[in-house]
């Protein structure tokens, strides 16, 4: 191929492109140890060092503060759906979710199968208009007192996202970053815990980060399968067996590159403009373009819209993957068009899919 093609999916996601290059150019030879870090032992020194060097610098970039850990694990976000209640609920206790969207309706539901009582603190799903916003901070009620009240930052199929994060009090949040970790400021001290499954801003499918409050992590939970407890990842630093280690030399490579660009005070600010100029042009198209998602509740990540048609729908996003612009396609649960606009994606990329857009409108519309 002459050049990349300009990548929009949900996830698997685009990754920086210098990440990729230097990848490709230590493949062969990483560290000096004449072999790929794909065929490196874990307990090497050379890959404690990479794995440590990737902890140290997620703690200077997210400002973690002092009594957090932060583990890789595999799994995905989707086992981190059982794990947070097998080790943070008691088998008595309650566990509270705020229902937002598919992945937070699935976190909720896992609670049960793993036999923790999990309650709904709020949800914005409704026959209407499904998923199309996150609540208000009074229509969140917290009953009782729960190990926990879980929340969803960013909803990838909805198009939704929390601007600011509820103030709970007392009560210890738990989040699932997966589809906006490390494309904005947060402050980790209002979480007990986050999660988040790399594959959408930090690196490919296959390792998942979780920060966490030490106190939590080292909750004793004996009954568990070894491999589910927090405490065990903890007290072995990530090391109880052999970790994904390629997905984990990648998180590495792109938490340099996001230093490289200024630290997510420049992702922020980037992503940001990002945001304005795809939502100014489906606001200022006249209606052809209609935002999925309520103004005050949309995503910076993942730009979900409408088309008058869904023929007009399955055209565009035909026609622009011959444009040289892929994974435009809605979920299949909800149809419509989605640009996924991860730290990967350039704003150059965005203004090229706004063009497009606008050229589209004016032969088809």
């Amino acid at each position: 191929m002459d050049k990349r093609i300009i990548n929009f999916n949900p996830g698997p996601a685009a990754l920086p492109e210098p990440v990729l290059q230097r990848a490709r150019d230590e493949m062969l030879d990483w560290a000096g140890t004449g072999m790929s870090v794909l065929e490196c032992s874990h307990r090497s020194k050379e890959f404690e060092a990479l794995l440590h060097g990737a902890k140290a610098r997620l703690t200077e970039l997210l400002g973690i503060p002092d009594g957090y850990q932060v583990l890789f694990v595999g799994g995905g976000a989707t086992l981190q759906f059982a794990m947070v209640p097998l080790n943070l609920c008691p088998p008595d206790g309650t566990a509270s979710y705020v229902v937002t969207g598919s992945w937070a309706k699935k976190a909720y539901q896992e609670a049960g199968k793993v036999g923790r009582k999990a309650v709904i603190a709020a949800t914005t799903e409704t026959k209407e208009k499904t998923f199309h916003r996150i609540p208000k901070p009074a229509e969140i009620k917290v009953e009782g007192d729960p190990a926990y009240v879980h929340l969803c930052s960013n909803n990838t199929i909805f198009g939704t996202q929390w601007q600011q994060y509820p103030d709970l009090g007392k009560h210890v949040m738990i989040g699932d970053f997966s589809s906006d970790f490390m494309s904005r400021r947060m402050d980790v001290s209002k979480f007990g815990l986050i999660y988040a499954g790399a594959q959408k801003n930090v690196g490919p499918a296959g390792v998942t980060v979780v920060v966490g409050r030490k106190e939590l992590l080292a909750l004793e939970q004996p009954n568990l399968p070894t491999y589910l407890r927090y405490k065990i990842h903890a007290e072995n630093d990530s090391l109880y067996n052999t970790p994904p280690v390629f997905g984990i030399y990648m998180v590495a490579l792109v938490l340099d590159w996001i230093k490289e660009q200024g630290g997510l005070v420049a992702l922020e600010r980037r992503n940001d403009e990002k945001g304005q100029i795809l939502y100014g042009a489906i606001d200022g198209s006249g209606g052809f373009y209609r935002g999925a998602a309520d103004q005050d509740s949309r995503s910076l990540m993942n730009v979900t819209y409408r088309l008058p048609t869904e023929e007009l729908e399955a055209a565009f996003v035909a026609d622009a993957k011959k444009a040289g612009m892929v994974g435009l396609k809605g979920h299949r649960s909800v149809g419509g068009v989605r640009a996924s606009t991860y730290n990967a994606v350039s704003v150059e990329h965005v203004k090229t899919l706004v063009a497009f857009m606008k050229e589209f409108q004016r032969t088809k519309g």
